[in-house]
């Protein structure tokens, strides 16, 4: 089984990054538990993987996965947004090609904004953990 190597670039700081190695076959909420973990912030708000990069429109996308669409299809009276599920869709669905990006936006209201890009594909180990933080450059910012 192919991992993914993605650089996780905070938006409004680029010198603040992860690297985080994960299974292909886990899915968006995996990889966004990861992410959060990563920075040190409590995973408590809503999240998407938006297609377009940018610091507005994103909700635009033509690709695009959220928590609210798994919050729906629990039985959570929310609008529909029109995205993809992210505890239903995996990594490599998603990321196909060495250098495909996404934003990953976490918490609307705080709207923290993270560039999600696979920088290389990795082989599994055996006895291995996923996923795992390979890299850590930069302080991560206070959450609130």
């Amino acid at each position: 089984m192919k991992t993914y190597i993605l650089k996780i670039n905070l938006m409004d700081d680029k010198k603040i990054s992860r690297e985080i190695e994960i299974s292909g076959n886990a899915n968006l909420y995996k990889l966004a538990e990861a992410i959060v973990s990563a920075y040190n912030f409590d995973f408590g708000h809503c999240f998407g993987f938006f297609n377009k990069i940018t610091d507005y429109g994103y909700l635009k996308s033509e690709r695009k996965y959220e928590l609210f669409t798994d919050l729906i299809e629990e039985g959570i009276d929310l609008e529909p947004t029109g995205a993809g599920s992210v505890k239903k869709t995996e990594v490599k669905d998603v990321w196909q090609n060495v250098g495909d990006k996404m934003l990953f936006l976490f918490d609307y209201g705080n709207e923290w904004k993270f560039i999600v890009k696979l920088t290389k594909f990795g082989e599994r180990k055996t006895g291995q953990k996923y996923p795992q933080v390979l890299k850590k450059t930069g302080r991560a910012p206070s959450q609130y």
